[in-house]
């Protein structure tokens, strides 16, 4: 069977983008892990053994067995899958590295935060050129709709729609598309950009990426998702930003955290009856299920704290009733 490994990881991966998964994550570490089987001499049913020496193993040699946890997780469905051809395939659950941890607390950025990021990418390119055009504009998008960076750097010319204000978010996390509106201040921005984009001699084709590489073998091309995590790790070294959540850093990913947490607190503040509008900002980020949403009222101090006064608020006027 181990012989056959990869030929059914291909096969699982084919089978799944039918029914409208990206997989590219997934796809990548199940043949990282078929290429391991195979260089480790295994023989025999894959074992929750031999997946989890795997998750341990990967390339930036993280000792926390949560990053092995999210990597072991990335195996599950193609070991279920996989037990219909070999019925001894075992399917690692979250148990193998210890009790499954709580989802990590975000590090939400300060307005102030915010400011220093995009006017730090602003000057990313010294010489004045496309490159910090590029990143300040993608930054400020996230930090603006709470995209997912995958979301943005996938962005097609012909998804942005400058004229109504709209994204068009194709195929996303969870397989679905869904529409973005903007607010007038994100359009006008984008609107610099793109003619900036333009006037550097990038090509203006629907189908062409709205984000693009900069350097002279990479202009034009889609903006690569290592390159923006570097950029980013540079611009945070710089500012020597003070860490507020559980992760090892304040992370891009936590601009859309952000995003949520300051539209609920906003809400909150205007006496918005949030439960009412939970819905729309759910939809309006891509969650799958409205409960990931509502998980930020657990996991950010700032958010419970406000709640809590409104309702010693109520209870004040209850009592007084």
């Amino acid at each position: 069977m181990t012989d056959d490994l990869t030929v059914f990881v291909e096969r699982f991966l084919t089978e799944r983008r039918r029914l409208g998964f990206q997989l590219t994550s997934c796809a990548y570490s199940l043949r990282s892990f078929a290429e391991h089987v195979r260089a480790s001499g295994h023989r025999g049913p894959l074992t929750v053994e031999v997946m989890a020496r795997w998750a341990r193993e990967d390339s930036s040699r993280s000792d926390q067995p949560r990053a092995w946890a999210q990597r072991l997780r990335q195996l599950r469905s193609f070991a279920r899958w996989l037990r219909q051809f070999e019925p001894s395939t075992e399917v690692p659950d979250d148990s193998t590295f210890g009790r499954r941890q709580s989802r990590g607390t975000p590090h939400i950025y300060s307005e102030y935060q915010v400011g220093q990021l995009l006017a730090a990418a602003r000057h990313l390119d010294a010489s004045r050129g496309l490159r910090g055009v590029v990143y300040e504009t993608l930054f400020g998008l996230i930090a603006s709709t709470g995209l997912r960076v995958s979301e943005a750097l996938a962005l097609l010319v012909g998804d942005v729609d400058l004229r109504h204000g709209v994204l068009t978010i194709r195929r996303t996390k969870f397989g679905k598309s869904r529409a973005v509106p903007l607010h007038p201040s994100t359009t006008r921005a984008l609107i610099q950009y793109r003619a900036k984009r333009d006037q550097a001699g990038a090509s203006s084709g629907a189908d062409e990426p709205f984000f693009i590489g900069t350097r002279v073998d990479q202009f034009g091309k889609p903006l690569a998702a290592h390159q923006v995590r570097c950029a980013f790790a540079v611009i945070r070294r710089n500012l020597g930003w003070v860490n507020r959540g559980s992760h090892h850093a304040p992370r891009i990913h936590d601009l859309r955290h952000t995003f949520v947490v300051r539209r609920i607190l906003l809400w909150q503040q205007e006496q918005v009856d949030v439960d009412q509008a939970m819905l729309s900002l759910s939809t309006y980020v891509g969650h799958a299920r409205v409960t990931d949403t509502y998980w930020y009222m657990q996991a950010v101090p700032e958010i419970l704290a406000q709640a809590a006064r409104q309702f010693e608020s109520c209870m004040s006027e209850v009592q007084h009733a």
